[in-house]
């Protein structure tokens, strides 16, 4: 599939050469069915909008102006949908969340410019052959399992602040570990995530949560501080004792937990997110009482534990604001809100995943 598509761009493009990069060569490498098809090249938009025409297809502009052309190309008769872009850079200025791109001639420093290794190698058909270029050894971070930056993690940071997000994706969606180096910049440049729009956060944090690794992906976005920044609320669970004589675990863990039961059932979003904000309120409503142990003068403990009355309401209301920042639709709005205010109900879906979760 990869050759037939390469034979067909390549002779699309001719004189100049042309690469598949980034997810679509990783997967390729890894023995998964790519499902983007990205290629790259030293022409200009509109030379190889040009060609794309001269060959007989339609191109769609949509990512012109960042450099993109796309096309559809048929292969053994099925149709995939393939972008063309111009070798470039880009880079997010300070308060601006739209990307400064430049274009540049140079394969090499097109793929120095990525997010991770394993994302930044390219194959160019040569005389019949595929040939992977791999400057950063992004096939080593493959084989041993490594989320690793493509040179200064401060600096791939800085370009593009949602790849604080990303690698903890792809860590999660691959069973991967994020490089030592990689991992202590997340940590650091963690505010930094609020430099880009909340959609964007939104479409990583749906992937984690579809994970069948959510519980690390979970993990890595409170240890990473991403949590701070991105629903400070969750991040006031980060090593909570919840004290409560219905729950042995803090409340992470048995957030996580929650999160965990319901993946292994089903990959409902609403379901997914309503599990993880299910207990947003409890560090709020929070009151502690005093249990004596005995009676009279044969009492001999005094034991305090915790109790959080109305947390799923309190949840809900805190759970409706957080929508509208993080821009959910409407439909989503209503089924996790509804979800966490019933969440103790017999009759409720998500109750047995809470139930679950606590031990």
């Amino acid at each position: 599939m990869i050759k037939e598509l390469l034979e067909q761009v390549t002779e699309m493009m001719k004189p100049h050469p042309v690469y598949l990069v980034g997810g679509a060569v990783r997967d390729y490498i890894m023995g998964n069915e790519p499902k983007d098809y990205d290629f790259c090249t030293h022409v200009e938009p509109d030379e190889i909008e040009k060609l794309v025409k001269v060959s007989g297809k339609r191109a769609y502009l949509t990512g012109k102006r960042f450099g993109t052309i796309g096309c559809k190309v048929n292969v053994d008769g099925k149709y995939h949908m393939i972008e063309i872009t111009t070798f470039r850079t880009e880079r997010y200025e300070e308060g601006n969340r739209k990307p400064k791109v430049e274009y540049i001639k140079n394969l090499h420093q097109d793929l120095s410019r990525r997010d991770f290794t394993i994302n930044s190698m390219a194959i160019r058909l040569i005389k019949g052959y595929l040939r992977v270029i791999d400057p950063f050894k992004g096939q080593e971070d493959l084989k041993n399992k490594i989320i690793r930056s493509v040179g200064h993690p401060k600096q791939r940071f800085k370009e593009d602040p949602l790849r604080l997000l990303r690698a903890i994706r792809f860590a999660c969606r691959f069973g991967f570990k994020i490089e030592e180096k990689t991992y202590n910049k997340i940590q650091k440049m963690a505010i930094h995530i609020l430099d880009i729009s909340k959609e964007r956060w939104v479409m990583e944090l749906d992937k984690i949560l579809q994970s069948k690794n959510v519980e690390e992906g979970l993990i890595n976005l409170w240890e990473s501080n991403l949590f701070k920044f991105m629903i400070p609320e969750l991040d006031l669970q980060s090593n909570y004792d919840q004290n409560s004589k219905y729950h042995d675990l803090n409340l992470d863990v048995h957030t996580i937990k929650v999160v965990k039961e319901i993946r292994n059932d089903t990959d409902d979003l609403n379901m997914l997110w309503a599990g993880l904000l299910h207990d947003i309120a409890k560090p709020f409503v929070r009151t502690d009482k005093t249990i004596l142990i005995g009676k009279g003068e044969k009492i001999s403990e005094r034991i305090t534990k915790s109790n959080y009355i109305g947390h799923e309401i309190l949840g809900a209301e805190i759970v409706s604001r957080i929508a509208t920042y993080l821009k959910w639709s409407n439909e989503r709005t209503e089924v996790v809100v509804s979800l966490v205010k019933n969440h103790l109900k017999d009759d409720c879906s998500l109750r047995k995943y809470d139930n679950l979760g606590k031990s």
